[in-house]
């Protein structure tokens, strides 16, 4: 049996464009291609997808991902590796519930705690390493580290007015599309070199790298969930919007 793109895209929840990017950077090939240029994917495809996506919500990059899934194990104990993962994923969210819970009653009762070290149990940070690791592979180790450095020691204050001028962004792009404005719009590119010189309080992407940033924003599960929440529409205009930025005005 076979599934084409569309119907993988709507099981799977995945965009149809992010299957192709898969494709295209030989990370989930489709089991054949029609005269008429369509995908289409069989059982072996969709346990593969299945093994990027599980690995995907483990945090890890996709260069990471390609060496997993391509290493040759035996899909079985492939799928039996997954599941250990998850379930000691499973396991630090029990702790943080547990850690949580244990908050609670310490704050409700009002005892003076003498010490306060178990509030901070269950919490590791794997998942934001990996994706600092993602970013060293996607952008260059050098430019990751200098952003990081950038920022560190800024105070609450500074990350509040961040956090404001980026909402103040996307409120702005929803409301061009409201408006009917294409991604070119030069009202559209106003609020665009907005978003780029807010980046560069973190670092400074170039035209390969912004444009690369709008794509992440639109096909990572981890962005788009963000923006579908604001408004279905904004990640793609975002894309487009940051592609057009990035070909007309950046080097």
């Amino acid at each position: 049996m076979r599934w084409s793109i569309a119907q993988v895209a709507r099981m799977s929840k995945v965009t149809s464009r992010t299957l192709r990017h898969y494709d295209d950077i030989g990370l989930l090939p489709p089991e054949s291609v029609g005269h008429n240029g369509y995908r289409y994917y069989g059982q072996q495809q969709l346990l593969r997808l299945q093994q990027i996506l599980v690995l995907r919500e483990l945090g890890l990059g996709l260069d990471a991902i390609a060496e997993i899934v391509d290493n040759g194990r035996d899909k079985v104990e492939a799928l039996r590796l997954h599941h250990r993962w998850l379930l000691a994923e499973r396991d630090r969210f029990d702790r943080l519930a547990e850690t949580v819970s244990r908050t609670i009653k310490d704050v409700e009762g009002g005892h003076k705690m003498t010490t306060v070290e178990h509030w901070f149990e269950g919490f590791d940070s794997p998942r934001q390493a990996a994706l600092q690791q993602e970013a060293r592979e996607r952008w260059g180790a050098s430019d990751v580290d200098a952003a990081t450095e950038r920022v560190k020691g800024k105070g609450e204050d500074w990350w509040r007015d961040q956090g404001q001028t980026w909402v103040a962004s996307l409120e702005a792009l929803v409301a061009h599309i409201d408006a009917g404005r294409e991604p070119a719009d030069p009202l559209v590119q106003e609020t665009i070199e907005g978003h780029h010189r807010w980046l560069t309080s973190f670092w400074t992407p170039n035209r390969e790298s912004y444009t690369g940033l709008g794509d992440v924003y639109a096909d990572d599960p981890r962005f788009r969930a963000k923006f579908d929440d604001t408004d279905p529409r904004l990640a793609e205009f975002l894309r487009a919007a940051m592609a057009e930025y990035a070909r007309t005005r950046l080097d």
